[in-house]
Order: C-alpha cells, then sequence, then structure tokens
C-alpha cells in the first residue's frame, strides 16, 4: 500500500501545481492549507482535478477530516479500493 500512497502523494502535488500554477514540494505531512497557502476555493479545484486523474467522486463531507496531503492520498487510496 506505501507504493500506491507515494504515487498518489506525487499526483495531489502535480494536481496542486495545475491548480496554483506554481512547483510544490510536498510530504505526507504536508499542511495542504498551511504549508501549500490553499484556500477553500483553490482545496475544491484540486479536488476537481484529482476526480478526473483518478475517475472518481471524493465527498465533499470525507473532505472534512483531510488535513494534509498524507490524509488526501489515503482517502483517494481508500476511495479506489471501494470503486
Amino acid at each position: 500500500m506505501e507504493l500506491a500512497t507515494d504515487l498518489t502523494v506525487r499526483e495531489v502535488a502535480k494536481a496542486a501545481e495545475t491548480v496554483l500554477g506554481r512547483p510544490v514540494n510536498v510530504t505526507h505531512e504536508t499542511d495542504i492549507a498551511r504549508d501549500l497557502a490553499v484556500d477553500s476555493l483553490a482545496l475544491m479545484n484540486i479536488v476537481m482535478e484529482l476526480e478526473d486523474r483518478f475517475d472518481l467522486s471524493i465527498p465533499l463531507d470525507r473532505l472534512a477530516t483531510v488535513q494534509t496531503v498524507g490524509d488526501l492520498s489515503e482517502l483517494i487510496n481508500t476511495l479506489r479500493m471501494k470503486a
């Protein structure tokens, strides 16, 4: 599962770069709002980008628990396993 998570973290970084228009360096511990300076609108755009990349839907109520890139990565991997 660790490899899938690492690949997902890279995809989260790519999606953030696309939305923010700048390079980002992320780890599992990167705080999305604080470390990447992402507001709620940018987060929604990143989520939409990730939904397209992974061909899945991320429920908004599940995003409430997401604070770090690792949290988002784990949520995506969980949703991919259920799909």
